[in-house]
């Protein structure tokens, strides 16, 4: 396995169309999946497309992990998936709006506004069907990485700028708030 070179935002690879998989099962396909993994876990991430690694192919590895997942399923989490040719279909027309990164555009993160109710399929590396329903942030993960396949980045999406920002910029402010509170909390007890 190796690690992959991720693409960032203005690489043109970014921009286009994947192409479809013809042969889920190849070895190429697998290789690059097991690459895509140990790259996604390097970089400490929860998803992955193939473009963002210069790899034009209709291939997304994601997962919900604890504390991300909510009530998506029983267990409240989505293990690491690999998802080739995957289609979405909507269940609801509502949105939530949610804050994203993306480790092509390090550094930012904005808020984004997604279908919160979906229905995926998709093929595995053994050629199975994988057919799920997902809501909260395992269904905004799917539609992030499946975006990519069709060359659209997060910040495409974005309805306000001026909610993009610098993720240690927005750390920052939510410590400073977390303090203010905690001094007013303070104040109050006296």
């Amino acid at each position: 396995m190796a690690l992959l070179k991720i693409a960032r935002m203005g690489h043109p690879v970014l921009v286009r169309r994947a192409e479809e998989v013809a042969d889920p099962t190849a070895r190429d396909v697998r290789r690059l999946i097991e690459d895509m993994v140990e790259t996604v876990e390097d970089a400490q991430g929860v998803g992955l497309a193939a473009p963002q690694v210069h790899i034009g192919r209709r291939i997304i590895i994601f997962k919900a992990p604890p504390g991300r997942a909510g009530d998506d399923d029983a267990k409240g989490v989505t293990p690491l998936t690999a998802l080739i040719n995957p289609v979405i279909e909507l269940l609801s027309d509502e949105m939530e709006d949610g804050f994203e990164g993306c480790l092509s555009i390090p550094g930012l993160t904005g808020v984004v506004p997604r279908f919160s109710r979906i229905l995926y399929r998709g093929l595995s590396p053994n050629g199975d069907t994988i057919e799920r329903e997902a809501t909260g942030f395992h269904a905004r993960v799917v539609q992030h990485e499946t975006d990519h396949l069709d060359g659209i980045l997060y910040t495409m999406r974005m309805r306000d700028l001026r909610l993009l920002s610098f993720t240690d910029e927005l750390r920052r402010r939510a410590s400073a708030d977390d303090d203010d509170d905690d001094a007013e909390e303070g104040e109050d007890e006296e």
